[in-house]
């Protein structure tokens, strides 16, 4: 038990001595990389509460223009492989969502003008759901949805 005690307490040690060299050396400070933090939209509940947050609407269009990438069947739902690109022009963010988890959305990506529209990553499924990619081009959003079903609980099963 004392152990355990002794390498919590190195370890907050030194997160926060790395903390304080990274503000001394002139690095961003948690304060200010907690602050772009979206907090109501990863905080909603539900899907369309997580889209209204994430996109300003629930209700946007499908588009064939949208590649989202997720096996058909996934064996463990705390890894789900899933990868979203498109053809789009002018493309400046990209969200993903699960219909089914408590906290719908998974993942917010705000791109870079002139970067290749496509992003890979694994996001937590709690059960079999609807995987929803939304992408913004212009100033329009657009969706694309697949279905992921899953073997083995992902959150907490």
């Amino acid at each position: 038990m004392i152990s355990t005690k002794r390498r919590v307490f190195l370890k907050g040690t030194l997160a926060a001595g790395t903390v304080g060299v990274a503000v001394g050396a002139g690095l961003l400070a948690p304060s200010k990389l907690l602050a772009a933090w979206p907090s109501e939209m990863f905080e909603a509940e539900g899907l369309e509460a997580a889209m209204e947050a994430a996109l300003g609407s629930s209700d946007i269009p499908d588009s064939d223009d949208i590649d989202l990438s997720a096996p058909e069947i996934a064996e463990n739902g705390a890894v789900v492989p899933v990868s979203v690109e498109t053809t789009m022009d002018d493309v400046s963010e990209i969200a993903i969502f699960a219909e089914e988890n408590d906290f719908s959305a998974t993942a917010h990506y705000v791109l870079a003008s002139g970067t290749k529209p496509k992003i890979s990553g694994r996001i937590r499924l709690g059960e079999s759901s609807n995987v929803v990619a939304a992408v913004k081009s212009g100033d329009n959003w657009y969706k694309t949805v697949r279905e992921v079903k899953v073997t083995v609980g992902g959150c907490g099963g």
